[in-house]
């Protein structure tokens, strides 16, 4: 046989597991807001939202939450040292949220990690919800939660919110979060299967019994991992706890970034850690050329009907997901161009263009310490966050101009951003846009052309 009928035979059989996969998890996979009722006592509340610079969203999610028919929550904020009034815009936004101020950040803990453990310590609940700033919470979209996770008796259930896209950069990447869930992820091996290599979790919403937190050792067992949440789930299947997850179905929805600029940033930073290696990436990354694009190069060399049919069968997958999350089903039909596209993510998250973008950044200040030890260079144009660009207690983010790079004399330099940046909570936005923020501050929620940014790693 030629090389190509080898590869087309591979290429078949992955896109018939990733098939089967996917079929499976459309009739297993749980869905919040289904009508499932729970009639038994609610537990306690906590939900704990670690900030910074997030006052483009804060006041609405507080708002949000604030609103929800459950019958006992408790809503805490942590302002990790914020430049843009986050928590004067928390305390506002209703009168019984706590606001507290995030302390230093000590040696050896990753700074979401940190928020999150002083959220904890905390939280008076018995379930410990950790949510970001930029999720949006539906009318009764915590009852819903709390009903799946009582209904299951879940020690930790973690959901997938319908991601909000509205640039192409953000439809052809951040879309594929439901490709990787629904076709790569079986859900009976996440709730079933006692090995942790099926233990996953999203960050954006995890909720926590109590005792299963404090078991697996809390954010104090991973302070210093860039990827908290996929390591907290699997230390629950080692652990021999209960790890559930559910898709936010439109009831919990997130818009995790803006445009091409925050979408390279937010994935490069992770993706590294994320497949375990530069191997594991590579590998990936070959298999998705081969399953996704080599068909179509297959097809016009002379492939014929087989190659057609390899072709169209990626797309429907794709296709398939993107319905079933709530996303756009025609662009599937631009799945090569997304695989382009988070191949450039790849090459920048393993090359030497990584540091650039601030790899294991929270909220945009890399390797933060609020003792004055980091000094960052600033741009004229940004004289006004003066306070931010000097990285001490007032401040603390880095911000580059006209080229110039975060500098730290004498000590350990964690990371390097250049370029000029507005540190707006986990990411940032060019200084061009700086005239938009002005004016989506005002407009909230509700407008589609709302800037986002990048989340927490």
């Amino acid at each position: 046989m030629s090389a190509a009928t080898w590869v087309g035979l591979f290429v078949s059989a992955a896109l018939v597991a990733l098939g089967g996969i996917l079929l499976l998890n459309v009739f297993l996979f749980p869905r919040l807001g289904r009508g499932r009722a729970w009639a038994g006592a609610w537990p306690k509340v906590s939900v704990l939202i670690p900030a910074r610079d997030e006052a483009l969203v804060i006041g609405e999610t507080v708002r949000r939450l604030a609103a929800q028919d459950y019958p006992d929550l408790e809503i805490i904020v942590l302002d990790d040292h914020s430049t843009d009034g986050t928590g004067n815009l928390a305390r506002a936004a209703a009168p019984n949220v706590r606001v507290l101020s995030g302390a230093d950040l000590p040696d050896g803990w990753a700074g979401k990690n940190w928020a999150c453990h002083q959220l904890a310590q905390a939280a008076t609940g018995e379930v410990l919800l950790f949510t970001d700033a930029d999720v949006r919470w539906e009318a009764g979209a915590v009852r819903a939660l709390m009903a799946e996770m009582q209904r299951t008796q879940a020690d930790l259930i973690t959901v997938w919110p319908t991601q909000l896209t509205v640039t192409w950069a953000e439809r052809l990447t951040v879309s594929l979060m439901a490709l990787v869930v629904l076709a790569y992820l079986p859900i009976w091996g996440v709730h079933y299967v006692p090995s942790p290599i099926f233990g996953a979790a999203n960050g954006q919403c995890m909720a926590w019994r109590r005792a299963a937190y404090d078991k697996v050792g809390g954010h104090a067992g991973v302070r210093d991992n860039v990827l908290e949440d996929v390591t907290q789930a699997r230390s629950v299947k080692a652990a021999g706890l209960r790890l559930r997850m559910a898709d936010g179905a439109g009831v919990v929805l997130c818009r995790m970034y803006h445009d091409w600029g925050s979408v390279r940033r937010g994935y490069a930073k992770n993706i590294l850690a994320g497949y375990g290696g530069a191997v594991p990436l590579l590998l990936a990354t070959v298999f998705h050329w081969l399953v996704f694009l080599w068909p179509w190069a297959w097809l016009l060399t002379g492939g014929g009907a087989w190659a057609l049919a390899l072709a169209v069968h990626g797309l429907i997958l794709r296709m398939l997901t993107a319905v079933w999350t709530r996303q756009r089903a025609l662009d599937a039909l631009l799945m090569p161009v997304s695989v382009v596209l988070m191949t450039v993510i790849a090459c920048i998250g393993t090359g030497a263009m990584v540091g650039r973008f601030g790899r294991g950044a929270w909220c945009g200040a890399q390797g933060r310490r609020h003792d004055g030890d980091t000094q960052a260079a600033g741009g004229s144009d940004w004289r006004r966050n003066r306070r931010a660009e000097r990285g001490d207690s007032a401040g603390g983010a880095r911000l580059g101009g006209h080229g110039g790079r975060a500098k730290r004399a004498g000590r350990r330099q964690d990371g390097r951003v250049r370029g000029r940046w507005l540190p707006l909570g986990y990411g940032a936005v060019g200084h061009h846009d700086a005239a938009r923020v002005r004016g989506v501050v005002r407009r909230g929620w509700g407008a589609p052309e709302r800037l986002r940014h990048a989340p927490a790693d």
